[in-house]
């Protein structure tokens, strides 16, 4: 039997996805050691189980270097892997919006033409494209709130959580593009070479999902 394996993103997502996991009959003892490793292993159910950064878990579904990942929503828009998107676990709901400051909404929605300062490019292109506005896209890799407020952009297209952020910066959700939470991916090779095992982790996930 081969390894069936899984690529999580690092960090809290990850530890939702091993209780789960654990729940249906999977559990991976290793990775509740405090450990550096990468790479863990269950070799009697044959699982192996890497963590890697988010953006990249869609490369290694796709690649195949992994059969199934767990990952936002956002990041398998933004990366637009060829990936089958399986199941939405409903773990990380949050949304992703256009905000800005209060003073600027009414040119940010009327205006055809706008800076927009993010983290998401493509996702912010499409959805300014979709409303026919040409938009300028800075992309940014820390704090985005910081764009508006310093006049680096007109607005920006980030994650909104529970907003507590963006108001204690003087921001508010001006639209929101469209919901987020974490989906199961699964390569399009591997769906049918270990058809029956993958849908029967899926399944099982699924039901415990529908017990809640």
């Amino acid at each position: 039997m081969r390894y069936l394996t899984f690529a999580l993103a690092k960090g809290r997502l990850a530890d939702q996805t091993m209780e789960l996991l654990e729940k249906i009959g999977m559990p991976c003892e290793e990775m509740k050691e405090k450990t550096r490793k990468l790479i863990f292993l269950n070799e009697e159910l044959g699982v192996k189980i890497f963590l890697a950064k988010t953006s990249d878990v869609p490369t290694y579904v796709e690649h195949g270097a992994a059969d199934i990942g767990v990952v936002g929503k956002d990041t398998i828009i933004e990366e637009n892997r060829n990936v089958y998107e399986m199941l939405d676990l409903g773990l990380g709901k949050c949304r992703m919006c256009v905000c800005g400051l209060p003073e600027t909404k009414e040119k940010v929605l009327k205006s055809h033409s706008l800076t927009v300062a993010t983290k998401y490019p493509k996702i912010a292109r499409d959805y300014f494209y979709k409303k026919h506005k040409t938009a300028e896209i800075i992309k940014l890799n820390g704090s985005v709130e910081l764009a508006p407020i310093v006049g680096l952009s007109d607005c920006i297209v980030d994650i909104v959580e529970s907003g507590k952020t963006l108001k204690e910066n003087g921001l508010e959700v001006f639209e929101e593009i469209c919901p987020l939470s974490a989906r199961v991916i699964v390569n399009r090779v591997s769906i049918k070479m270990e058809h029956e095992r993958i849908m029967d982790i899926i399944e099982k996930i699924r039901a415990i999902k529908e017990e809640k």
